[in-house]
């Protein structure tokens, strides 16, 4: 059954006993995208006399390498590739080929450094990403930073000047909520806030600052007691969590978020580690429920950006079982924290069959769909037809499918607030 085009770009939502054929399925909101900033974004927009501290780049020779679940990279490396180098204060992060190979075979997919130039206009240049997202079936996407900031704004939490920081995170915050997200993006280049992560007070201004802009998601840890930060238990993010209930702002962690990745030694692959991804966000729920964080906050939502949902089944059953008993200094009595989390707690797939077929368990109403653009693990251009491959594989009827791929994610983070309600 065919599913027509609505009124704003969006797919009608068109019930359906069976998998839809792919070309009837309805267009994607990503909840996992990411967007590079502009190499002269600070240098524009920062005071002649802090330009020189100011996030910059410069163009050397770097050769990347991974060891023990880190990536590293020699400078001026007579073997290395022509590099977009970032520097900020006492900061250096190169530019990696990985940053955005979308579009490239996968195996030509190499850990290399690269300039903005080496990778797909997309990448970069909003004109060129909308198109992107054209071509790729996508109807709006959610935009996490992809290279200095690091993916909640571990660039700015870890430079000693804060209050340079600060300003430094409030001019990424204008661009990505009024330039890359306004103008053509205005609806479709869905902005996430970075929060002063030193600060649970700062960080709640931000957010009601931003908010007011028109952001309503910020980025946050997956455990930000690893990054040096207040854990999850300590009470002190709590002020932020009046601030995202008050303003209904959504809270996001994606993979690496707490700067470190799952490995078992030294000297175990990159593959290890990509094997390994999701139990940072397994942790993190665990967190997030134990804390007593979600029942303290009861309309507050979060998602997990790149984590998968295949483990959520069991480690709701497992934290049950704890809590049931009273062990660990944890529960007795009150909700099952499947129950807390049900609802409220989503996890987004782009390579998950297992997760599909435990949707019942999941909540078919908590999985979201993710593109990952421009990453190596991203599916564009063949977003959809991954996509309706992996519904048809599991069963999926027309009403499930819409769910995942949009109706979900309008829910989560609140779409309405842009235009988008179907």
């Amino acid at each position: 059954m065919a599913m027509p085009d609505g009124p704003s770009g969006t797919s009608l939502h068109v019930m359906s006993d069976v998998t839809p054929a792919e070309e009837d399925l309805p267009l994607i909101i990503s909840v996992d995208d990411h967007v590079m900033e502009p190499k002269d974004l600070w240098q524009q927009q920062l005071p002649p006399s802090k330009r020189e501290r100011g996030p910059r780049v410069v163009q050397e020779k770097v050769r990347l390498k991974f060891e023990g679940g880190h990536y590293g990279f020699d400078r001026n490396h007579p073997d290395g590739h022509l590099c977009d180098l970032w520097l900020y204060d006492d900061l250096v992060i190169p530019t990696g080929f990985l940053h955005g190979p979308a579009g490239v075979p996968r195996e030509e997919q190499r850990n290399v450094a690269a300039t903005y130039e080496d990778l797909r206009p997309g990448t970069w240049n909003q004109t060129d990403r909308l198109a992107d997202m054209d071509l790729n079936h996508v109807s709006a996407a959610i935009n996490y930073p992809n290279v200095f900031p690091r993916f909640c704004g571990q660039g700015f939490l870890e430079r000693e000047d804060k209050e340079f920081a600060l300003e430094c995170l409030r001019i990424y915050n204008d661009w990505i909520i009024d330039d890359w997200g306004g103008g053509a993006g205005k609806g479709r280049l869905i902005p996430l806030t970075l929060v002063p992560l030193w600060d649970p007070v700062l960080a709640a201004a931000e957010v009601r600052r931003c908010a007011a802009k028109g952001s309503y998601a910020i980025a946050f840890s997956e455990n930000p007691s690893k990054l040096g930060c207040a854990t999850m238990y300590s009470g002190d993010w709590d002020v932020l969590w009046d601030a995202c209930e008050e303003t209904d702002t959504t809270v996001s962690m994606h993979i690496g978020s707490s700067s470190s990745m799952p490995t078992t030694s030294v000297d175990a692959p990159l593959a290890t580690s990509m094997s390994l991804y999701a139990q940072n966000a397994e942790g993190s729920m665990v967190d997030w429920v134990f804390s007593g964080t979600l029942q303290r906050f009861p309309s507050i939502k979060i998602a997990y950006a790149e984590s998968q949902v295949g483990w959520m089944p069991f480690q709701m059953e497992r934290m049950d079982s704890v809590f049931k008993e009273g062990r660990g200094g944890v529960g007795g009595t009150g909700p099952l924290p499947s129950e807390i989390v049900r609802g409220r707690v989503f996890g987004c797939i782009f390579d998950d069959l297992v997760g599909l077929k435990q949707r019942a368990d999941i909540g078919i109403e908590q999985i979201l769909f993710e593109t990952d653009y421009p990453h190596s693990d991203g599916t564009f251009p063949h977003s959809r037809k991954v996509a309706h491959s992996m519904f048809a594989a599991v069963g999926m009827d027309g009403d499930e499918c819409y769910k995942v791929m949009r109706g979900n994610a309008i829910r989560a983070y609140g779409l309405q607030r842009f235009g988008i309600t179907q």
